[in-house]
């Protein structure tokens, strides 16, 4: 059997992504995110992982996302190693990003949007339908009174 080396991991960033050039003119990324781990006697864990993106993921990355936000990544763990300033030798495991999955582009005013959603009855509400400009053709904004001996399924 292959050996694999898949990691997938959904996390909130934890500052704004840092995008470089390398000298080939390469674009790479680097952020880290917050991932929850497995809960052990009532306490979840925080994880962070230092994730790595090069090219078009890399400028997608440091161009849409920002810190707080919630991302998922897919990718490889690379194990790199280096000599320090002090002389020592660093060891470090980074996510080298393969796809990057970002939040829908209007996710932040998802929440200060007045819900269309009358909460006594669960019935569409027509105000709000009207004032967030609904332009689905099919809503009337009133429900439609139809017995299950007229659906044909």
């Amino acid at each position: 059997m292959a050996d694999v080396n898949t990691i997938v991991a959904s996390g909130n960033l934890t500052a704004d992504p840092e995008l470089r050039y390398t000298q080939n003119g390469l674009a790479v990324a680097n952020a880290t995110i917050a991932c929850n781990g497995i809960p052990r006697d009532g306490v979840t864990p925080v994880i962070f992982l230092k994730i790595v993106a090069w090219k078009g993921t890399a400028e997608s990355l440091a161009n849409f996302a920002r810190k707080g936000q919630n991302i998922t990544v897919t990718g490889s763990l690379v194990d790199a190693s280096y000599t320090g300033q002090d002389g020592n030798k660093v060891n470090k495991v980074e996510v080298n990003v393969m796809f990057l999955k970002l939040p829908p582009k209007n996710s932040q005013e998802a929440p200060q949007q007045q819900s269309n959603v009358n909460q006594s009855n669960h019935q569409p509400n027509p105000q709000n339908s009207r004032q967030q400009g609904n332009s689905d053709p099919f809503s009337t904004g009133t429900p439609i009174d139809i017995s299950d001996d007229d659906l044909p399924f």
